[in-house]
């Protein structure tokens, strides 16, 4: 029995993975996502589809270290389009009125505004990110280590002091933003993802208070990307020159990146899927920054996270089972918040003995 639960885990490793939404949740497995948010009224809205990989149109794209780059940028696509899903789908700020700004907008460009709007903060996103990471450690190891150092004597000082730089001020990011109710509230969610994919994993009955007991912290996470992306950097650094020269230096850096996210991408999916010395000790940084990104979900956010999981994967969980439990935890969820007893079970007929004549 435990061998058929073990291979049964093992089996599921890797299979899917989501992120955090606004009140929600949004998991993926193969070439299905679905996004799950709880409604005002205590209902479970969800809307899923079909997301087809370059990786699986182009054998190019599937060439390791390339997947990785093209994996970041499609994943950077879907979660903004999620982002916005899930915003619509809990109504945020549909009652504001409309300003003169918004108005002309609307008029000018119609429908294609949230388009831009989203495609103008991607694009100051990847400044700020270029600026806060790339730039900022740059100049700041240059003050510290001063204008006459020589270049190959100071070049593993030099990386490894922009690489402390980069993982401090990714910390203390994540821990101011951690202070923000709301997403401190999506950090919860977060951990209500990794609970129901670890309960899923683990080979046991998706259900909240089996994924009560599950761990909240995994390899695959977004968070650990970074941060191995983060030590990755520190070892690349050494390798690039223009030490004295923080505009070239910073400049080589970012035609590098693309093979820092590759290398990331080989290695988080590597850990998904093994646990051995190594993958333990490497992934351990970045489980700990997990202790900031998520948080302890009640069971109304586990729901929700089984809720999309599910969705995700119906060959796996028919939709009619599914809808069919969704019902029985909301009518439960309702029941609680009223302080409505739940409906007594109707007592059966025994039905007779098939072994009786």
């Amino acid at each position: 029995m435990k061998k058929e639960k073990k291979d049964l885990s093992c089996s599921r490793l890797g299979k899917v993975g989501g992120q955090a939404v606004l009140e929600g949740v949004m998991m993926r497995s193969g070439d299905r996502w679905c996004l799950a948010v709880r409604e005002d009224k205590g209902g479970i809205a969800k809307r899923d589809g079909e997301y087809v990989s370059l990786r699986k149109k182009n054998k190019f794209c599937n060439i390791p270290i390339i997947r990785g780059v093209v994996n970041f940028v499609e994943m950077l696509r879907l979660s903004m389009n999620m982002l916005t899903a899930s915003a619509e789908m809990v109504g945020v700020d549909t009652g504001e009125p409309e300003s003169k700004f918004e108005k002309w907008l609307n008029d000018k460009f119609g429908d294609k505004i949230m388009g831009i709007v989203t495609a103008i903060g991607s694009v100051l996103g990847v400044v700020i990110s270029l600026g806060l990471f790339v730039f900022l450690p740059t100049f700041v190891t240059k003050l510290i280590l001063g204008e006459n150092q020589a270049a190959g004597t100071f070049q593993p000082l030099r990386s490894l002091i922009e690489g402390v730089l980069k993982i401090a001020i990714f910390v203390l990011y994540i821990f101011l933003v951690g202070l923000m109710p709301d997403i401190k509230r999506t950090f919860r969610y977060h951990g209500a993802e990794h609970k129901s994919v670890a309960c899923y994993e683990k080979g046991l009955d998706l259900t909240p208070d089996n994924a009560k007991t599950c761990t909240r912290f995994h390899p695959r996470c977004g968070t650990s990307f970074i941060f191995v992306m983060l030590i990755l950097s520190i070892a690349i650094g050494i390798f690039i020159p223009f030490n004295n020269m923080p505009l070239l230096r910073t400049a080589a850096k970012i035609l590098v990146l693309p093979i820092t996210v590759g290398l990331g991408f080989e290695f988080i999916m590597y850990a998904g899927r093994h646990n051995n010395v190594l993958v333990r000790i490497l992934s351990a940084p970045g489980l700990w920054m997990q202790r900031l990104t998520t948080k302890e979900p009640d069971e109304s956010m586990l729901e929700v996270a089984i809720a999309a999981l599910k969705g995700a994967m119906p060959d796996e969980f028919p939709p009619e089972e599914n809808e069919e439990a969704e019902d029985a935890a909301e009518e439960i969820s309702t029941n609680v918040e009223n302080d409505v007893p739940a409906p007594a079970e109707k007592d059966e007929p025994e039905k007779p003995d098939e072994n009786d004549a």
